[in-house]
């Protein structure tokens, strides 16, 4: 079992992050998206929050992981011409961006009145308290628009993958489904 990457393949360690927060991001947005509507009468009206708080602190800390390990391991060199490698970089550069800039807006926002996050009662991260001038409600802002542009990053990413598989027939989205097999007849170790 090849838990780390390669230069020609991702490791079990990076596919398994890469799924489990693709699966949080978009969970985390339509639950966002969902929950914003539900009145004080809905039994969803503090369990929605909630999770998604809890959820979206929990993939703060394993994108912190996720970025570590990235840094640490080598990385499969990007498939395609020239453009679509420059592309892809910023593109991947952007998306962990749009997570720190939501991570970051997500934890003002309901902390902005001096109380911690309770995540799953698990543990409580603590407030910092108001840190500037209506910083819920700004920070709401920044959350959503983020988060809209985020959904839409990770669909041109999706698509991406999707093109290199069936068009250009190349192992973009193999690699991310399943490590190479045998790395080491390609020199990786």
């Amino acid at each position: 079992m090849k838990l780390t990457n390669s230069k020609s393949s991702f490791g079990w360690v990076s596919i398994i992050v890469h799924w489990l927060s693709a699966a949080a991001i978009v969970g985390l947005f339509v639950l966002g998206w969902w929950m914003v509507d539900l009145t004080y009468y809905s039994k969803w009206y503090q369990t929605a929050p909630m999770w998604h708080v809890s959820i979206g602190i929990l993939l703060a800390v394993l994108t912190v992981f996720r970025l570590i390990w990235r840094f640490s391991q080598p990385q499969p060199v990007f498939e395609g011409v020239q453009w679509e490698k420059m592309s892809a970089k910023f593109a991947h550069g952007l998306l962990y961006l749009l997570l720190i800039l939501i991570f970051i807006s997500g934890y003002l926002i309901p902390t902005a009145d001096g109380r911690g996050i309770d995540v799953f009662d698990w543990f409580t991260l603590p407030s910092m308290g108001e840190l500037f001038q209506h910083q819920g409600t700004t920070s709401g802002d920044v959350h959503r628009w983020g988060a809209y542009i985020l959904m839409g990053l990770t669909g041109l990413h999706a698509l991406a993958a999707v093109k290199h598989h069936f068009i250009d027939k190349d192992s973009t989205l193999s690699r991310m489904l399943k490590p190479a097999k045998n790395n080491k007849t390609n020199g990786d170790n």
